[in-house]
């Protein structure tokens, strides 16, 4: 059963709106490309893997994608999935690098080989044993009775080539491909055969995942040194990103002349970017001009429609932007 599916990360709906918002011959614009297709390639590679889970029976097995959990003062762990049953714990590091690929347990790195390059990464084995430290210590401070807890690192390009820089059991039992992972999932369930959580241990597992799991949200200006007046301001339109789109007189209509069509929803867009690129919150002011609304009582009048939820009064009051509610848009 998944108690949590795999999102869209907030990285790639950030950098999306950043190419929406930056001039064509921005300096930047390269660098964003690719660290928005890296990022692509990641979350492509972990959806790979869910064909082969949906598998497993529902009622045995509780999975996790996508969880981001504090892991010390300050400091956040992030968890490609996580499976959760009655008699261990799967933690489960998903990597979609294409090349060749060496695991040095010597250096504790792994080195990708391509066209003649090599590049080093973190050691996924390494960050699993983190990991899995990290979920022990989570069973002991919650009162729920320690359970074993197994770590899987899934290489889902199908043209990469795995080795070791030695002769490491440890690689061979760790570092699979997906169409291996029910055979290991399989092999973990008869190695563990002893039930040690009760249906209330695992839903108080699954309260903590769901409560304290924090998205990443990156300042991705401030990452790529961009500065908040280059960022093109305006509704752009849904279907060819012309920008600005001019609203009508009638309310939330805006008329794109390139396609000769009227939007009704397209300032929601906005809203999402602006969102993504500088806060979760917003006032009628800034609403105004970032929209190019032609008045106070127009901006006023958007906001009030959507029914968001609301702090401070008169000119500080705030409209709150929820992230999980930009994301269907």
């Amino acid at each position: 059963m998944i108690k949590k599916e795999r999102d869209i990360p907030l990285t790639i709906l950030k950098y999306e709106a950043l190419l929406r918002r930056l001039p064509t011959s921005h300096v930047q614009r390269a660098l964003i490309k690719e660290q928005l297709s890296k990022c692509w390639k990641g979350y492509v590679g972990e959806q790979s893997i869910d064909y082969f889970l949906s598998d497993l029976p529902k009622n045995q097995y509780f999975i996790f994608h996508d969880l981001r959990l504090p892991a010390g003062e300050n400091k956040y762990a992030q968890f490609d999935t996580i499976i959760l049953s009655k008699s261990y714990i799967l933690i489960i590091e998903v990597k979609n690098i294409n090349g060749t690929l060496l695991f040095d347990q010597t250096f504790h790195q792994l080195i990708r080989i391509k066209d003649g390059l090599e590049e080093a990464f973190p050691d996924p084995i390494l960050q699993l044993k983190r990991h899995q430290k990290i979920i022990t210590s989570l069973l002991q401070e919650q009162n729920i009775p320690q359970i074993p807890v197994e770590t899987l690192v899934v290489i889902t390009n199908h043209s990469t080539v795995i080795k070791a820089a030695s002769d490491s059991k440890e690689i061979q039992q760790k570092v699979i491909r997906p169409t291996n992972l029910l055979h290991k999932i399989e092999r973990f369930s008869a190695k563990h055969q002893q039930e040690r959580l009760s249906p209330k241990d695992i839903r108080k597992l699954s309260r903590y995942f769901t409560k304290y799991h924090t998205p990443l949200h990156q300042d991705v200006l401030s990452l790529f040194n961009i500065k908040k007046s280059e960022i093109l301001t305006g509704v752009h339109c849904p279907r060819c990103l012309k920008l600005p789109l001019q609203k009508q007189k009638s309310r939330n209509k805006w008329y794109c002349a390139n396609c000769d069509k009227t939007y009704h929803d397209a300032h929601l867009h906005a809203l999402k970017d602006y969102a993504l690129l500088f806060h979760h919150s917003i006032t009628n002011e800034e609403c105004r001009k970032f929209l190019h609304l032609p008045s106070i009582q127009a901006s006023y009048r958007l906001l009030q429609s959507l029914n968001l939820k609301q702090s401070g009064i008169t000119k500080n009051r705030r409209y709150h932007l929820s992230f999980e509610e930009l994301k269907g848009i």
